[in-house]
């Protein structure tokens, strides 16, 4: 282990991502600064992974940190949360002024944020950066998501770029914008992912439950669909999964139980839509069906007790109901990916975040779990508009949709008739009759409010004036105070 300012960077967390992404450092010319908690990681790294490499270790942060070339670069990729935190607190008397400090975990964007202003006081600049891929994007290509201090991003974006995946020969990185700006991109990011995940589901569970197909004919669909519009990583991999057979040669996704994990950043997605009333509709109820199906066991007793409708069984024309289903799908995803802009839209009016919506789309592009053909139009659409208020307003998006709709309508009436759920598909449809509605029913609700709260409510000829009304002739005139919850 080396002593002198030799290494570019320092990775802190040698499991999987770590490594992977050190020996992708490596492959682009960078001299790395491998350490672990457990030390002896380090030792077993150095003398099988990384044997032959120019990469050096530490024994300690101590001895790490005079190996760094000034400013020092430090990346952690350590579980989120309270390992971050104590990271930063035993580098901080370590580093010097001008120094970067790198959280590459799947931490809390609000985290971020408060990491960044501590580490400012102290005079040490802080990124934030989402990693997509996994490992194989590690390795090879992931896509990268960094915010953070401004000032860090000249010192570390020759490193990030390169080891980035490329898409039209452009890297899959770029600058998101201040504070935790990166981690929120990135929580997007995989709440998009939860999306497309259940839309996906949805299509296989209408094709194996309505149109009685088996997973190589499905696996046949899937490989069709990733030759057009639909061209993505997710439909590249299911298209793998239905066609794998396992030892005994059965098909092995029809044996896995059907009770969905999940790490919390669609959660955390759904959450922020919340917080900032924004209606991300669709990975709300991607979220919500994994909660249901992780309630097996209450699905296998109710299955036998509640009763759905005499057929589940598709009787019109097998082939145009695949075609419907593809189109739901497309319609569904561009639903998605919309509501997924709107959310970042809304958090940077809310913390001041300069974010460029088409660099966000082209980081997708490739590298990522969401990457598809598409983000490409997305792109085109921001640099057309940079001030686009929805993708849905778009020109290539709106002849989309409208291609799509007929089918879209016949897949959710389908489901709903056959008893097959069609959460995510129906959410994104009522989303999009909901948006194109100039008037919807709401003054309903805010009569209701008005009449049993004295909430009031404001006319159509008079918007931003506050009116209540005695609905009952007993009431007093006095008004409740106007809010936005």
């Amino acid at each position: 282990m080396a002593n002198e300012a030799c290494a570019d960077i320092a990775v802190i967390g040698l499991a999987v991502m770590g490594q992977n992404l050190i020996l992708n450092m490596n492959d682009h010319g960078f001299v790395v600064c491998a350490f672990n908690r457990t030390v002896r990681k380090v030792h077993d790294f150095l003398a099988n992974e990384a044997k032959g490499t120019k990469i050096v270790g530490a024994h300690s942060l101590e001895e790490m940190v005079p190996m760094l070339k000034k400013p020092r670069r430090v990346m952690m990729l350590v579980k989120a949360g309270s390992a971050v935190d104590a990271f930063i607190d035993k580098l901080v008397p370590l580093l010097s002024p001008g120094d970067i400090i790198i959280d590459g975990g799947n931490s809390e964007y609000r985290d971020s944020n408060r990491r960044m202003k501590a580490l400012k006081e102290k005079g040490l600049l802080f990124v934030g950066s989402g990693v997509s891929g996994g490992e194989d994007g590690a390795r090879y290509g992931p896509s990268l998501m960094p915010g953070g201090a401004p000032e860090a991003w000249p010192h570390i974006k020759g490193i990030f770029q390169s080891i980035s995946a490329k898409a039209d020969n452009e890297p899959c990185c770029d600058w998101v914008g201040e504070e935790g700006a990166g981690h929120f991109v990135k929580m997007v990011h995989n709440g998009i992912e939860y999306g497309d995940m259940q839309l996906i589901c949805e299509a296989y569970h209408l094709m194996k439950n309505t149109l009685g197909m088996t997973p190589p004919e499905m696996s046949k669909v899937f490989e069709e669909w990733n030759k057009g519009e639909l061209d993505s990583f997710l439909i590249e991999i299911t298209k793998d999964i239905l066609a794998f057979k396992d030892d005994s040669g059965e098909y092995l996704v029809e044996k896995i139980r059907d009770s969905a994990g999940q790490k919390g950043t669609g959660k955390w997605t759904a959450i922020s839509a919340l917080e900032y009333g924004m209606p991300v509709t669709l990975i709300g109820e991607s979220v919500f069906a994994r909660c249901l199906s992780a309630l097996k066991d209450e699905r296998v007793n109710a299955s036998s007790q509640l009763e759905g409708p005499s057929s589940s069984k598709y009787t019109g024309d097998k082939t145009e109901f695949i075609e419907h289903i593809r189109k739901a799908l497309y319609a569904s995803k561009i639903v998605s990916y919309a509501q997924g802009f709107m959310l970042m839209r809304e958090a940077a009016k809310e913390f001041k975040w300069h974010l460029n919506y088409g660099s966000i789309a082209l980081m997708w592009r490739g590298g990522c779990i969401i990457r598809s053909r598409f983000l490409g139009n997305i792109k085109d659409a921001f640099v057309k508009n940079p001030d686009l208020k929805n993708l849905l307003l778009d020109d290539f998006f709106k002849k989309e949709i409208a291609k799509c709709q007929d089918s879209w309508r016949k897949v959710v009436a389908a489901g709903a008739t056959l008893g097959v759920p069609t959460p995510a598909f129906s959410t994104a449809l009522a989303f999009y009759d909901g948006y194109r509605s100039a008037m919807l029913p709401a003054n309903l609700i805010q009569a209701q409010r008005d009449y049993f709260g004295a909430h009031t409510y404001e006319l159509l000829s008079e918007p931003g004036k506050f009116h209540h009304t005695n609905w009952t002739g007993h009431g007093g005139n006095v008004s409740s105070t106007t809010y936005q919850a």
